[in-house]
């Protein structure tokens, strides 16, 4: 019987300390999955992206950054447009980031236009932040 006190002190007493523990982790993936505001990473941290998966030139450099600059004003535009839903924002700025792309390759060797393809093919979160999202298919 006294097992049996044991048992049922010791289950009462791991709820009490891991019930909130639960509630925290449950209500910080319901803010993650969409509640709170998209974000962006810097103009900084998309250019070291580039320059690194791609491995840019600094002329390279050069020339791809006002088109990143460009790219990064627009998508923050549309990001704090409130009067659209989040799936049209992200419909709002796949034209700009496909445009983008045109204007980039025409900077880059056929090796690093492979080198794009395959990164891009992939999830690359980091050059879009929270901002994400699929084509829709038809």
């Amino acid at each position: 019987m006294a097992h049996l006190r044991f048992l049922a002190i010791a289950t009462a007493l791991a709820l009490t300390l891991t019930l909130p523990c639960f509630a925290q982790t449950t209500n910080a993936a319901s803010t993650a999955s969409g509640k709170q505001r998209d974000t962006l990473p810097s103009l900084d941290e998309q250019m070291k992206t580039l320059t690194a998966k791609l491995d840019l030139t600094s002329d390279q450099q050069a020339k791809i950054k006002p088109i990143m600059q460009d790219l990064h004003k627009v998508t923050e535009k549309i990001m704090h447009d409130t009067s659209m839903p989040r799936e049209q924002r992200l419909e709002a700025v796949r034209p700009h980031r496909m445009e983008a792309g045109t204007q980039i390759r025409t900077f880059l060797t056929e090796e690093q236009n492979k080198k794009f393809d395959a990164y891009l093919a992939g999830p690359h979160g980091e050059m879009h932040g929270s901002l994400t999202g699929h084509p829709k298919t038809q």
